[in-house]
């Protein structure tokens, strides 16, 4: 806000021009004691400080309606975000869907049933999302930050989790058919009812997995493990599942 001090009368053309110390100069103080008359003429005119204050007031105004709306434009954006989910959903590629996923889970928003089958997803960070019901299938998600995310009875069949961090995530009743889990980090997570057949368990660290009740590991290959719980790999073994180092990628 302009601060508004009276100005005092500028002085008379007479008196300005005795103060002038050199001809030269006369043109360009003749100029600026002009302007002075302009101002001193326009601080007398209260319409301008009226003008002020409403320019003052519309800020004001502005604030609350921006405020006011945002939970019409987080619905839009939220709208937006699934569109993009929604329209390039069964298509390979990313679409933009890395960036709508990730902006719905860091405003809460349950991705229950999503379905992003066969996307490019390199890098997802997904952490903490609840994808109940979700369909990953043919996903690629190598290197993807899905840490505690709710996967339950999810389908990942034949999804690509290579070096992908599955810390704590919940499976229960999850399809891992296929599934690629090589060098990926699943501590901590819940294998209950999970079917696991033809999966790539290489060098996948899974300390602490809850696998008592995993549904079934028929040729699931387990060679390198990381970590692995006591009795595991034996039970595996057991059940179907194999050893194969050098398996063909």
């Amino acid at each position: 806000m302009i601060l508004h001090l009276p100005r005092e009368r500028p002085a008379p053309w007479p008196a300005k021009r005795q103060g002038i110390a050199h001809r030269w100069l006369t043109p360009f103080v003749a100029f600026e004691w002009m302007w002075e008359w302009v101002a001193f003429a326009l601080s007398r005119w209260s319409f301008l400080e009226v003008l002020e204050y409403l320019g003052t007031f519309s800020v004001l105004i502005a604030v609350i309606f921006y405020f006011s709306e945002s939970g019409d434009r987080i619905k839009q954006r939220h709208y937006q975000a699934w569109q993009v989910i929604n329209t390039a959903q069964g298509k390979g590629g990313s679409g933009g869907r890395i960036e709508a996923l990730q902006e719905l889970n860091a405003d809460k928003v349950p991705l229950v049933g999503v379905d992003v089958s066969s996307a490019f997803l390199q890098g997802l960070d997904l952490r903490g999302a609840n994808l109940m019901r979700s369909d990953f299938s043919s996903a690629d998600l190598r290197n993807s930050n899905l840490a505690s995310v709710n996967f339950t009875l999810a389908n990942l069949n034949s999804a690509n989790f290579r070096g992908a961090s599955l810390d704590r995530a919940n499976f229960t009743n999850a399809d891992l058919r296929n599934a690629d889990l090589a060098g990926s980090s699943i501590v901590g997570a819940d294998l209950s009812g999970v079917a696991l057949d033809d999966a790539d368990l290489r060098n996948a660290n899974v300390q602490d997995i809850q696998w008592q009740r995993v549904k079934s590991m028929q040729r699931a290959n387990i060679a390198g493990l990381k970590n692995a719980p006591t009795g595991f790999a034996e039970w595996a073994l057991e059940n179907g599942a194999v050893e194969h180092p050098d398996a063909q990628e």
